[in-house]
């Protein structure tokens, strides 16, 4: 019989740890079926990424219902994310010339793409490849890399005849094969950052209430800010989804992925409503060895300005196959949320991996893991500089609020927050104790399941509408569900009204099954 060796004491075993940062889940084949969604929100998905780079609208119209109907069975508000592809430039069509499929170029050779060419070949001896995409033929100049297929080949520009070709030289050859991606990490290119096809989608998912837009390739605050616009008058149209005291503003998430937006940050941070560090086009357009640097800054900036910020790509990359992750995959996903990440994301893994549940589940095992460390030590984050001013004073009550839980010992902290300003603010403040977040709005309540720490709860006030009615609603429910026990301190925060969407004014302390010293406003 074996005999297990006991593990020492600082090594946490995280498995009643309850997990602060949320899941973010790619939906694909092998994940969108009803039963499929229910089982991931079960396992600790808190938002669906829908990838508007595969598929047509169809099938995301299909994905959209199947999480709706899958929702309810599992009690907890998930938000939907539409992540919008943006100018993705590919080489066109690629015959199989060579043997094992498309057109083997060597290092040292030369390769020509040509304005115009529909179908790649070979003239003489020189590749000609055609692109769906102009302005390479413009912008890029001599002396410029040229990436296929995430760098896996890699050229040097050294001629180009503006608008009609553009000469390469391989400096590390391989396969190229139709639709690979093309990334031109030193060219200055003029494009727009939302194409015809991000706008339909835009459009279909403002139809269908998707309640995060994800936009691609950001290169400056502008971009967001014409995004916001056009969304603004989109929402204001398609009032389908619309809720009059949540706002019809549908949140964007910047993509950070491009160099070009590592020179522009703080100011793409300040617009946006969040943050995903795409480590893939960003791992092609820079050095590797430079992203986990600017991973680590851009969590830390995200932090300064008080957005929620996810780490996405190739995160558990080796289970789209096999039933474990590596070893230094785990590590990846443990070192996002040391980082303080907010979220982390599965793309391929769950879109057309071979478990989708299991992924998931090993994810928020290491997450859990992972944080029930950090808990153990003298944790006093620093609360987010840019939202101390005027006029943010949720802001500086969120931060008042962390003191008295962390004096009080508290357990919970709830908070009825109706447009989930206010849970922002209070999971930006790192409580690491569990925010239950009420709000009488499903829109407000997913997306909220985006913030870290926030468990959304969709609640009408109750009956009475006075915060004692609420207070003795809310100490049957955490009694009932196991949130909290008796003799438990939970710090409250609401605003009166109770369901108003008024900055919050009353912070007051519970002692849980101890009416005489517990939270009783009227």
């Amino acid at each position: 019989m074996s005999v297990q060796t006991a593990l020492p004491e600082w090594l946490p075993a995280g498995a009643d740890h309850p997990a602060h940062a949320k899941i973010v889940a790619t939906l694909g084949p092998a994940s969108d079926a009803p039963e499929t969604i229910r089982r991931l929100i079960e396992s600790g998905v808190s938002v669906f990424r829908l990838n508007f780079s595969h598929g047509d609208l169809a099938e995301q119209t299909r994905r959209i219902n199947n999480i709706r109907e899958a929702m309810p069975e599992t009690g907890r508000p998930v938000a939907i994310l539409g992540d919008l592809q943006g100018p993705k430039i590919r080489v066109g069509a690629v015959p199989d010339l060579d043997e094992g499929g498309g057109i083997l170029v060597e290092t040292g050779s030369a390769v020509e793409f040509r304005s115009g060419v529909v179908e790649a070949f070979r003239d003489d001896t020189l590749p000609v490849f055609g692109t769906g995409f102009d302005r390479i033929f413009h912008d890029v100049e001599p002396g410029q890399r040229v990436l296929i297929n995430d760098g896996a080949v890699r050229m040097l520009a050294v001629d180009h005849d503006p608008g009609r070709s553009l000469r390469c030289t391989v400096t590390f050859g391989g396969r190229i094969t139709t639709k690979k991606g093309i990334n031109l990490p030193d060219s200055d290119l003029k494009f727009p950052a939302i194409t015809d096809k991000d706008w339909e989608c835009v459009a279909w998912g403002v139809e269908h209430g998707v309640d995060y837009f994800a936009l691609s390739f950001v290169r400056t605050a502008d971009e967001i800010e014409e995004l916001k616009h056009r969304l603004s008058e989109m929402c204001s149209v398609e009032r389908k989804f619309a809720d009059p005291e949540v706002g019809l503003q549908i949140p964007v998430i910047a993509k950070i992925e491009k160099p070009q937006a590592l020179r522009n940050l703080d100011a793409i941070i300040n617009s946006a409503d969040g943050i995903m560090v795409a480590r893939g086009d960003l791992g092609v357009e820079m050095d590797a060895a430079q992203v986990p640097v600017a991973q680590k800054h851009i969590v830390s900036q995200c932090a300064r300005f008080g957005k929620p910020c996810i780490v996405a790509t190739q995160m558990l990359e080796s289970m789209i196959t096999a039933g474990s992750p590596t070893r230094a995959e785990a590590s990846d996903v443990a070192n996002a949320i040391f980082d303080g990440a907010d979220a982390v994301m599965l793309s391929g893994e769950t879109a057309v991996g071979a478990h989708p549940v299991l992924v998931v589940d090993t994810m928020r095992r290491i997450v859990q893991v992972a944080e029930a460390q950090i808990d153990r030590q003298d944790h006093a984050p620093v609360p987010p500089e840019h939202l101390q001013e005027f006029p943010y004073r949720s802001a500086a009550l969120a931060q008042g609020a962390w003191h008295i839980a962390r004096a009080a010992d508290a357990a919970l902290v709830i908070v009825w927050s109706q447009r989930g300003g206010m849970a922002r603010y209070l999971s930006q403040n790192d409580f690491r104790i569990p925010i239950l977040a009420c709000t009488s709005s499903p829109i407000t309540a997913r997306r909220m399941a985006l913030f870290g720490g926030v468990t959304p709860l969709r609640i009408d006030p109750p009956p009475g509408g006075t915060l004692a009615d609420w207070t003795d609603q809310m100490e049957s429910f955490v009694l009932e569900t196991g949130m909290a026990k008796q003799g438990d301190a939970i710090v409250m925060i609401a605003a009166k009204p109770l369901g108003s969407v008024t900055a919050q004014d009353t912070l007051s302390i519970l002692r849980v099954g101890d009416a005489e010293s517990g939270f009783r406003p009227r």
